[in-house]
């Protein structure tokens, strides 16, 4: 058993939709131009010049107008996953958007519906925010049997379980800013403990309403200007995007020499910080606990990075 939680986990299958990205090549040529995808608040989602106000203080308002936005979030071919008119109408778009990314995910793979339909594949879905719970909310008289299975964030997951028949765990989760990467750690034990022989993980988040924009800047998080600027000096906070992304993993056992290797998960760890400065703050020892557990638990010594092979190099070659 130890020796079986301990081998890589390859990842085998890409899905992704992104602002200014459809695909994961699209996604690559924009990573490599270095352009960014950061723009206003497109009219289709709310008014932006309405609801912005540079002071932090007004009620109400958002101090920034930037984010990076996914277009026509509201198409989805509903005939393709035989879904019905009545139940789409009510299907949160993260929901219609991770059917999409997963299909895809396996179709990069390799894998047809008629080969994954039954197997023991997990899936770990990480999803915070219900934007389009909370528009249908407000009108008390819409509401029907749909609006649970469309909106709640356990069916996230259960979605793409039930729609392929996928017979693995089957868990959403949220994390916040982490979700996806929890869900990755998440799916990575499930192939360890021979839950399941492979794995669908992933994320996906939508801005559909204002709610959340003003939240977030009330709570003084948002960059003013619309620029993140990690880890460096003049960093004012942060800007919000939406997307989503899925892979599919297996051990490294069962790839195939038909399979294409993306890349190999060779350690993956989580911790929290505990109790600190503040609740959404981050914390020095914590991190560096968490990155001495995963090289741990991958064998690897932090200082043989530099020696060991690319995995961009072979992206960019496939791409």
């Amino acid at each position: 058993m130890q020796q079986d939680r301990l081998q890589p986990i390859a990842i085998v299958g890409i899905g992704c939709r992104f602002p200014q990205a459809k695909n994961l090549r699209e996604f690559w040529k924009l990573l490599q131009q270095g352009r960014s995808a950061i723009r206003e608040v497109p009219h289709d989602r709310w008014d932006s010049a309405s609801l912005y106000d540079a002071d932090p203080t007004v009620a109400g308002r958002t101090t920034s107008r930037w984010g990076g936005f996914l277009e026509q979030v509201d198409q989805f071919d509903w005939r393709a996953f035989r879904i019905s008119p009545r139940e789409v109408k009510m299907m949160d778009p993260q929901q219609r958007l991770l059917l999409e990314v997963a299909w895809e995910a396996f179709e990069d793979a390799g894998l047809s519906m008629s080969q994954i339909a039954g197997s023991r594949t997990s899936v770990s879905i990480g999803i915070g925010w219900s934007d389009y719970l909370r528009l249908q909310s407000r009108n008390w008289s819409q509401i029907d049997g749909y609006t649970a299975t469309g909106n709640e964030s356990g069916f996230a997951s259960s979605r793409l379980s039930y729609m392929f028949d996928l017979k693995g765990p089957s868990v959403s989760l949220d994390a916040g800013c982490t979700s996806s990467l929890a869900a990755i750690q998440m799916a990575c034990q499930s192939l360890w403990l021979g839950e399941a022989t492979m794995a669908l993980a992933g994320g996906v988040s939508l801005m559909l309403s204002p709610d959340g924009m003003i939240i977030v800047s009330k709570a003084g998080l948002l960059s003013p200007d619309g620029q993140c600027r990690a880890l460096n000096a003049e960093a004012n906070g942060t800007v919000r995007g939406e997307g989503a992304g899925i892979v599919v993993l297996k051990p490294l056992s069962l790839v195939k020499p038909a399979d294409r290797v993306y890349a190999l998960i060779e350690g993956i760890a989580i911790n929290h910080n505990g109790h600190n400065q503040w609740i959404i703050a981050s914390d020095q020892r914590a991190q560096e606990r968490l990155l001495r557990d995963a090289y741990e638990g991958a064998g690897i010594r932090p200082r043989t990075l530099t020696t060991r092979s690319c995995t961009v190099q072979a992206l960019s070659r496939e791409t």
